[in-house]
């Protein structure tokens, strides 16, 4: 008889779930791409606008995925929906996508934001090492590179948070709790403080609206959205640890929608905030909106505060992503379709050890070759495309398994679904063509995937 093979430990309990949603979905956004926005659209009402249409793209995938991950609670998320809904090629293909491209990207992101705030403190890690002038095939232009101290101390920081959830599950799930709770303490004292004394904003030669509607103002309305996604990105990574929550047909809706929800109200007050406070030449300046604004009304040492606040913020979302994120290579290992290195779980700790380490070297090395702005452009557009057909599943999970138990079952359907993975290809595709370069890059990773697909398929042993 083979010796029996080792499993998860569901750990993650309702409160633990939920401060996996909002502190993911909270993490270095809501800070730093309102000044991207504002130079994007030039309006507080467009921007104001692009939270809101961002808030309800997010929720209305949140409302599909919760139904998923209710029916089908197993390590992997989408990776398992896609492989049921649509068949095993594509669930192949988001595992992949995500392994080597989404989620380090997205965990190297948060690093890089990390650091921003750090650097409030002590601001020579952004001192540059060393530039490279890069030449770009074909077009005649040179790209420039800048290497600085940032770069390898958002690395540590990878490695650091990669270590505590090598050690277990619970561990990273307590502490998920105790940060959640201090980032959102800080944001409702930036709203509430900023409410009571922040009321002298400078005049602002901007207009509330644009006076008028234009193409260039609904390629700037798009370009904010990348930002917007990015802000609310993490309402779909609960379901990667799926076969690790406490009665996951109750805490996966609950989680996922509610804190889809919660963090949607959190951003609008504190955007208005921001706003309130400073004029949107100075938003669109600003290298960290938030300190800037207490800044504004309560002086330096109250932004030194919040600033510090930010820091806990971008260490909270670094944990939960490394921690939902290493259970699609593991859960795909597991089925023989990925590097074996990403198989097994450690007999101490019941953890996905391989698939943590293989993850935390990826995103060390993407944290090197990029600043902030270019590796979530990277993220979105990688990702986003595999949202829109994971959440387009669900019509194949209904008529390839109409029997499966539906504990939550998506509001809206279908047209709540048809709206959401509508507008995901529409904005993946504006991605594609404000930023080809890096989005090309992204899109020739996942087609990479095919050959090693038909490699691992034929090896692999059926279930």
């Amino acid at each position: 008889m083979s010796e029996k093979r080792l499993e998860l430990v569901r750990g993650l309990g309702p409160w633990a779930a939920m401060a996996m949603v909002v502190g993911h979905i909270i993490g270095t956004g809501v800070f730093l791409v309102p000044s991207a926005m504002a130079r994007a659209t030039g309006s507080v009402g467009l921007v104001f606008l692009v939270w809101i249409v961002g808030g309800i793209l997010s929720l209305f995938g949140a409302l599909t995925i919760a139904e998923l991950g209710a029916a089908m609670p197993e390590s992997g998320g989408p990776y398992i929906y896609l492989k049921r809904g649509f068949g095993p090629a594509w669930g192949f293909l988001f595992g992949w996508m995500n392994n080597l491209v989404g989620k380090p990207a997205s965990i190297s992101t948060i690093a890089a934001g990390f650091l921003i705030f750090v650097g409030y403190f002590v601001p020579a890690v952004q001192t540059p090492i060393f530039t490279l002038h890069l030449s770009v095939p074909f077009t005649g232009r040179t790209s420039e590179f800048v290497f600085t101290w940032a770069q390898p101390l958002a690395a540590a920081a990878i490695a650091f948070i990669s270590v505590i959830n090598y050690i277990g599950v619970r561990l990273a799930g307590r502490l998920q709790v105790a940060l959640t709770c201090i980032k959102i303490g800080a944001i409702l004292a930036v709203v509430v403080l900023g409410l009571l004394f922040g009321g002298h904003r400078a005049s602002s030669t901007q207009a509330f609206l644009p006076p008028s509607l234009h193409v260039g103002l609904l390629a700037g309305f798009l370009t904010a959205m990348v930002g917007a996604l990015w802000a609310y990105d993490g309402w779909i990574d609960l379901t990667f640890a799926g076969s690790e929550i406490v009665e996951p047909q109750k805490n996966i809706p609950r989680a996922v929608v509610g804190g889809t929800m919660l963090v949607g109200v959190i951003y609008l007050l504190a955007n208005f905030v921001y706003f309130r406070v400073l004029p949107i030449e100075t938003v669109a300046a600003a290298r960290n909106v938030a300190s800037e604004t207490v800044r504004a009304f309560a002086g330096s040492q109250a932004a030194a505060w919040i600033s510090a606040a930010m820091v806990v913020s971008a260490f909270t979302t670094l944990n939960s992503s490394i921690l939902t994120g290493a259970r699609v290579p593991y859960a795909m290992a597991r089925d023989g379709l990925f590097f074996r290195v990403a198989d097994g779980i450690h007999p101490q700790f019941r953890t996905p050890s391989g698939a943590i380490v293989f993850q935390g070297v990826l995103a060390c090395l993407m944290v090197l070759t990029g600043q902030f702005e270019d590796l979530f452009s990277l993220f979105i557009f990688a990702q986003w495309i595999f949202y829109a057909l994971s959440v387009a599943s669900v019509y194949g999970s209904r008529r390839k398994e109409p029997d499966l138990p539906r504990p939550y079952r998506a509001w809206g359907y279908p047209i709540v679904p048809g709206i959401f993975v509508a507008c995901a290809f529409a904005l993946t595709m504006n991605l594609w063509l404000q930023r080809p370069g890096r989005s090309t890059i992204g899109l020739l990773l996942i087609l990479a995937g095919l050959p090693f697909y038909r490699h691992w398929q034929k090896r692999a042993t059926p279930l």
